[in-house]
């Protein structure tokens, strides 16, 4: 999968990987069109961007459409959450103890475009995730929950993933449903002080009500009114299916009642059109009269969410959404759009959220964070959910389509729906105050999903085209055929990742994870001297029933934790760690049992205390790795390579009191690493010393997504 040894990878190089380069009959002719339109390139940056356009669909997660694409992080995950039962994610219980593997909604043997939606709301969203361990997702959101497609019943989706970019790390906004969710696209929250009639955690006042009742807190498109900076909202309002959260506010309802020519009403509570948002955004398009901020609001026909729609039907919409931005060459050359989802209904997403550390039942911690947490916990009159961090939730998809976004990439920065409105302050300097400190630490602004610099580099594809009648056709031969069953059990099959890179662009992330091991337990140690705050997930696979822990650190700070095992754990450790973009530490050996019980640090102090110090240097694109021997006699250390290469096992052996630092060259895996460290001759009985580090090295330069994915390993 790496490239040959000597060379440099190059865009080009990148586009025949992905098959990005070739094939262009494949893609519809939407696309085919938009590709061909060069990006407005005057200043190189992002002041070249005149308008965005935002389409949040209804209700899908990012593995269920989007497990089985090339160079994401889908399927193929080799560093997933660990399960108490010892088997692999995918695994997932029902109520009746049986497993239930993610399985093809194979439109070829069943109603794959009508699968049924899910639970979910607040509550049985959070026990699914359930506090990041994630193994509960057919109890509280029905076997249907694992079911995925493939590029064979999204082919529009897939065929703009491939012609744009990507985002594997966008995620929901918070643990819950449709109106939450689009209430931080809206406003960047949902209230959590319940100063202005929330926190919402349910779509309760998602519609036009008496203005009395009506939310409380400035809207984002209020704050672009006020600034001067046009927008609106596209909709038939008879048809928004209560996606409109504009409806649910005071001031958007007082507007409506009392000035039907107020701004509020005409850009944010009206139809362009009678029965046709689409019609008007391409005649305001035609005219010149694209506002700097456009909403669209699907039908519920055409949301893609379960019921009403199809995922057939939100393709077909998709497409008449770019052909409408497309009509006029020069608007698409200065336009990015966004395609999202709100929530992902209850459909079974494997990455964990970055969010909030846990708190027990017994009010003790699990975890620690450099940032304010307090507006990213529900403060609410239930004891039940007190605490429970809103999220970011599961994964959505999100797709960045613009000509400044071209040639099927991947961005894996974390991101979620406020990242959105992060974008739009990027461009138009309009900020919001609504989101929260720590969210605008951790989720970035998508600034780094597009190359305004030199974007008309390189080749272009093109795209399939779908008629409406066609996509509603498809949809009712759906509705003939027998329910999928999940399959459980025996009868399962692990679902399988297309093998493939995609290019992948330069991150922010600059991390480091320490373990010292000592007589009393295993502290860890988190820094963080990148340029954007990072989670670390730390699960202890030897008491995986208990809380996860997680560590939010700041950009430029660090944090420190320590483990201390029970006595009935015999000295054992076993901690694995998860963080951006395949950011992966396992730390596992035995502690000193004797020295540990008697406390006896003299003892403790003579024996052998070996360790590995893993360092990424940014200015090389190399990986650092520094073996310790603390101990008086010699140390034999063990190399291994886990992938990208197959290079034979590595001893080095280290003199008691000393270190040896190993300078590691990734240029041929794209600065993609993943090693373990064992010791020879080391403890035999009990848990033997393992250190494992993988992830990628950024050195603010782009690269290719992870070369091992679809390798299940």
């Amino acid at each position: 999968m790496a490239h040959p040894p000597g060379r440099s990878l190059d865009r080009r190089q990148f586009l025949r990987m992905t098959g990005a380069a070739t094939g262009a009959a494949l893609l519809p002719a939407s696309i085919q069109k938009a590709l061909a339109i060069p990006a407005h390139q005057r200043s190189g940056t992002i002041r070249d961007v005149e308008h965005v356009v935002i389409l949040m669909q209804e209700n899908r997660s990012f593995d269920h459409y989007f497990g089985t694409l090339p160079g994401v992080r889908g399927f193929g995950d080799r560093f997933t959450v660990p399960q108490a039962s010892g088997k692999p994610i995918w695994h997932q219980r029902d109520l009746g103890g049986r497993d239930i593997l993610p399985f093809h909604l194979d439109a070829a043997i069943g109603n794959a475009q009508r699968v049924d939606g899910t639970p979910h709301g607040w509550r049985d969203a959070y026990h699914a995730w359930n506090d990041g361990r994630y193994g509960h997702w057919p109890v509280y959101k029905r076997a249907q929950s694992m079911g995925y497609y493939t590029a064979a019943e999204l082919p529009f989706q897939f065929a703009l993933a491939n012609a744009f970019t990507v985002c594997d790390a966008y995620h929901a906004a918070i643990h819950s449903s449709t109106h939450p969710n689009r209430l931080m696209l809206f406003t960047g929250t949902n209230d959590p002080q319940g100063l202005g009639g929330g926190p919402i955690i349910d779509n309760r006042n998602d519609d036009l009500g008496p203005s009395a009742d009506g939310l409380r807190w400035t809207t984002y498109p209020e704050r672009l009114q006020a600034a001067g900076v046009s927008w609106k909202v596209y909709q038939d309002m008879a048809d928004n299916f209560t996606d409109n959260p504009l409806e649910g506010f005071a001031t958007f309802r007082a507007a409506h009642e009392r000035d039907p020519e107020s701004p509020l009403v005409t850009r944010g509570l009206s139809s362009t059109l009678s029965n046709n948002t689409l019609d008007g955004l391409r005649d305001d398009v035609l005219a010149g009269r694209l506002p700097q901020v456009s909403y669209i609001v699907a039908p519920a026909a055409y949301s893609e969410h379960p019921g009403p729609s199809s995922p057939v039907q939100g393709g077909w919409y998709a497409q008449a959404v770019l052909e409408a931005l497309t009509a006029d060459p020069d608007v698409w050359s200065k336009t990015v759009l966004l395609l999202t989802f709100d929530e992902n209904d209850g459909f079974f997403d494997h990455l964990p959220p970055p969010c909030p550390h846990s708190i027990g039942a017994d009010g003790q911690a699990a975890g620690a964070s450099t940032l304010d947490d307090r507006l990213d916990r529900h403060h609410g009159d239930s004891p039940l959910d007190r605490n429970w961090p809103y999220g970011p939730g599961p994964r959505v998809p999100m797709t960045v389509i613009s000509p400044w976004s071209r040639g099927g990439w991947v961005c894996s920065e974390t991101y979620d729906h406020t990242s959105i409105i992060r974008f739009l302050e990027a461009r138009f300097g309009v900020m919001e105050p609504n989101i929260s400190p720590r969210r605008r630490a951790i989720c970035g602004d998508l600034t780094r999903c597009f190359n305004f610099a030199t974007p008309n580099d390189g080749a272009l594809p093109t795209l399939p085209t779908l008629a409406r009648a066609d996509a509603d056709a498809r949809r009712r031969e759906q509705e003939q055929l027998p329910p999928i069953a999940a399959p459980r059990g025996r009868d399962g099959r692990l679902p399988v990742q297309a093998r493939g890179i995609r290019p992948s662009r330069a991150l922010p992330y600059e991390m480091a994870a320490d373990a010292t091991v000592s007589p009393r337990g295993v502290r860890l140690d988190f820094l963080n001297t990148g340029t954007a705050a990072a989670v670390f997930h730390v699960y202890d696979r030897v008491h995986l029933r208990d809380l996860p822990r997680r560590y939010t650190v700041e950009a430029g700070m660090a944090l420190a934790d320590i483990w201390r095992p029970l006595l009935t754990d015999l000295g054992a450790y076993d901690l694995w760690l998860l963080g951006p973009n395949g950011f992966h530490r396992h730390y596992s050996g035995q502690l000193g049992v004797l020295d540990r019980i008697s406390a006896n640090e003299a003892a403790a102090a003579a024996a052998p205390a070996p360790e590995v110090r893993v360092r990424h240097d940014a200015a090389t694109g190399d990986l650092l790795v520094t073996l310790i021997n603390n101990g008086r006699a010699d140390c034999r250390f063990v190399l291994t390579t886990e992938a990208y290469g197959e290079a034979a096992p590595r001893p080095v052996t280290v003199s008691g009191g000393r270190t040896e630092t190993l300078r590691l060259t990734l240029r041929e895996s794209g600065r993609w690493y993943d090693y373990r460290v064992k010791i020879d001759g080391g403890r035999t009985a009990g848990t033997p010393f393992v250190r494992r580090f993988a992830g990628r090295v950024e050195n603010g330069e782009a690269s290719i997504s992870d070369p091992a994915m679809g390798f299940v390993g």
